[in-house]
């Protein structure tokens, strides 16, 4: 530990961006047209530097400014999401510390922060995600952020830990996507396509206009991959719209919507047998099943701000998002309507406090989310080698959850370099459950979770313009799945409840004087009660227990450099996070695991990279990532190896003729031909006598092209 830590000291990372501390005027301003050739989607720009140029983060914070901001928070700009082939966002969340994004194929994902989140058995949770004012995060608490498409994507933030007075349930964090907008006035049309190694094939096609009074960005994507692995072809198509009507000096109103459709056929994980000597196989039960998700997907909503007088603005927005889900399996297929919508309106002031100015951010929110489904009998082995058979209804059910979230939060300075920030989040969560299938085993249930108060405090230094110290200490929790909350028969369990925790934290962010250096460190300590444990009780269904407390604490650290060398530009990167990650009590099945490694978390992560702009529009960037050993049981019995992976892009952008621009790139992910397992299915059990099937295998060396073409008028 010593020495990661000692290592992890020398490299240092941050994705930090930072910017003027002032409230943004509603309307948007005019800037500076920027060159027309570096919007493109393909340009390479250092994923870390990006903060030398002023970046803002979201309205949701009390203040736009990183730097002022006593937390840890990474930002993720445009150029960021296309620093690959532009379909897989994993490899862009992964340069963050202290975040892991596996990844079992596009449609198999599992996100944790500080290893929040990490034995969560399929899928991402405890981390709550909004795009725009939409959030992603559904009422069964599972974050779905994959489908978005990378290149209407204008900036990403990663907030890690419990900023609970304005996230409510998000323990392990929150994520916040902004969507892309033209900021000139002009008109822009584009297209991008990407074609790789295994059928990767992705088109996206964009028109942007920008006015005074609004703006309209219409894009439409289609992404296909034929898959590595046996069973794993991809489909998926999006149309998105979005933009501002109305605007004035002190108002305008912002809508959005999106439609996605998805077909991914589903490999599933692999024993370490297969995993070693055949990693394309499918597993075979899914292979045999042909099993595969398909859905059709509405997002929308619409968002309103005003200045309601000099000292007080406000937002309030509105949306609804439905999903209609049918997915074959080897054991049922699963069908599900979903549909959500909520409102959340909040208020942004100051005031005059010792002379200074003090700012306070109030607001409610409500969640309503339900679905009606079922599950049926899939009789693929009655139908002669052709996958997927429907058979008789087994089950049906009705569920709905909403809650309201009640938050506020002050920022006080208490002398010139000092300031206080405080908040405090209230959350009440209230679900229905109505079994109406089968006719014996009909059943309706109301259940309410006792209130749950998440306070908030920082304290921020500021000893010279240029660098910041922080300490803070918050709240956070997580509600149970659906699933967690009912036992064998279908009904709710009663006893269980939401995880909950503290999480200590400091931290610095450091200029160099001439601001072509930037350091970021942060060391937390977060202990998690009443941990949710998911038990397998059947091939695919988990019962939740309430069965102890886990410990996370670690350093993430970061450096990054601006080198310029005449016509040359050099922006190296590093980073890295050391943790210790650990069951400090845990109970399950009259087992102690106590002391134990936690599922599905490396101790340690280290990624460096460097970007290289040469003259005549020429780049060059390679990003270099290191995972530990990943604990695949609680018993700590079996391990995924560690493995390093290096990618590569080298492209060239130019002006076709005025108005007219082109990007061509090339790059290669996993150069060194890694063997390793991009993604674990924690806790996993043999079936009939066979050995558990931990492992997603990763893909091995593969290659990408991409071409973008743009006109401005």
């Amino acid at each position: 530990m010593p020495k990661k830590l000692l290592a992890a000291l020398l490299l240092l990372l941050s994705l930090q961006g930072f910017a003027q501390d002032t409230i943004p005027k509603l309307k948007s301003d005019t800037i500076q047209r920027p060159s027309f050739v570096s919007l493109l989607s393909g340009k390479i720009t250092s994923i870390n530097l990006t903060y030398l140029e002023g970046v803002t983060i979201s309205s949701y914070h009390i203040n736009d400014s990183l730097l002022n901001a006593p937390a840890s928070i990474s930002v993720l700009t445009a150029a960021d999401m296309q620093r690959n082939n532009n379909s897989d966002i994993s490899t862009i969340l992964n340069t963050v510390p202290g975040v892991l994004m596996q990844s079992g194929g596009i449609n198999t994902n599992r996100i944790s922060i500080r290893g929040i989140g990490a034995r969560t058995p399929y899928g991402t949770n405890k981390i709550r995600a909004f795009y725009g004012s939409i959030p992603l995060t559904s009422g069964d608490s599972e974050t779905t952020i994959e489908d978005i498409d990378l290149n209407i994507i204008e900036s990403t933030e990663i907030i890690k830990g419990p900023l609970s007075s304005v996230y409510g349930a998000g323990l392990g964090g929150a994520i916040l996507i902004t969507p892309k907008q033209l900021r000139w006035q002009n008109n822009l049309a584009s297209v991008n396509t990407t074609i790789g190694s295994f059928g990767l094939a992705k088109n996206t096609v964009r028109y942007s206009h920008n006015s005074k009074i609004g703006s309209l960005n219409l894009s439409y994507h289609k992404l296909e991959t034929d898959g590595y692995r046996d069973n794993s072809a991809y489909n998926r198509e999006g149309v998105t719209l979005a933009g501002e009507l109305f605007r004035k000096e002190k108002s305008k109103l912002t809508y959005f919507g999106n439609y996605t459709y998805l077909k991914a056929y589903i490999p599933s994980s692999v024993s370490k047998t297969s995993f070693d000597t055949n990693p394309r196989a499918a597993a075979p039960t899914w292979a045999a099943a042909k099993g595969y998700e398909q859905y059709k997907a509405w997002m929308g909503g619409l968002a309103y701000d005003w200045q309601a007088a000099t000292w007080l603005k406000n937002s309030t927005s509105v949306f609804v998002n439905t999903k209609e889900n049918y997915e074959p399996r080897p054991f049922d297929i699963l069908t599900q309507d979903n549909t959500a919508y909520g409102a959340r309106t909040q208020f942004f002031g100051d005031f005059k406090f010792l002379k200074s100015k003090a700012q306070f951010i109030t607001g409610m929110e409500y969640f309503k989310d339900g679905f009606t489904g079922g599950t049926y009998e899939n009789l693929y082995q009655q139908n002669n080698g052709n996958g997927t058979l429907q058979g008789n209804r087994l089950t049906g059910s009705d569920q709905d959850r909403d809650f309201i979230n009640a938050f506020a939060q002050l920022r006080l300075p208490l002398a010139k370099k000092w300031e206080v920030q405080a908040g405090v989040n209230y959350n009440k969560t209230t679900f229905t459950l109505d079994n109406t299938f089968p006719a014996e085993s009909t059943s309706s249930e109301k259940y309410s979770y006792d209130a749950i108060w998440s306070p908030q405090l920082s304290l921020l230094y500021k000893p010279s313009k240029l660098s910041t110290l922080y300490a803070s200490v918050s709240r956070g929790f997580s509600l149970p799945s659906i699933e967690e909350t009912l036992t064998t028969n279908g009904t709710i369990n009663p006893n269980i409840k939401p995880e909950n925790g503290y999480n200590f934290e400091v931290g610095g962010k450091f200029y160099s004087r001439d601001e072509k250096m930037f350091i970021g460190i942060s060391l937390y300590r977060m202990q998690i009660k009443d941990l949710l444990v998911a038990q397998r009780v059947g091939d695919d269904q988990y019962i939740g227990v309430n069965a102890g407390e886990t410990l996370h604490q670690g350093i993430e650290a970061s450096v990054n450099y601006k080198w310029d060398l005449g016509n040359f530009n050099l922006q190296p990167y590093v980073g890295a996070s050391i943790g210790q990650y650990e069951f400090k009590e845990f109970v399950n099945n009259d087992i102690d695991y106590s002391g134990n490694d936690l599922t599905g978390v490396p101790s340690s992560k280290i990624n460096a990279g460097i970007t290289l702009q040469a003259p005549y529009g020429l780049y060059l960037s390679a990003d270099y990532y290191y995972v530990d050993d990943i604990p695949l049981n609680d018993a700590n019995s079996a391990y995924a190896h560690s493995y390093n992976l290096l990618n590569a892009k080298a492209g060239w952008q130019f002006d076709l003729f005025k108005g007219m621009a082109a990007n061509l790139s090339a790059g290669i992910n996993n150069a060194t031909d890694t063997h390793y397992a991009s993604m674990v299915l924690v806790n996993a059990t043999g079936v009939n006598g066979s050995p558990p099937r931990y492992y997603y295998p990763g893909l091995p060396v593969n290659y990408y092209g991409n071409i973008s073409l743009g006109y401005s008028f």
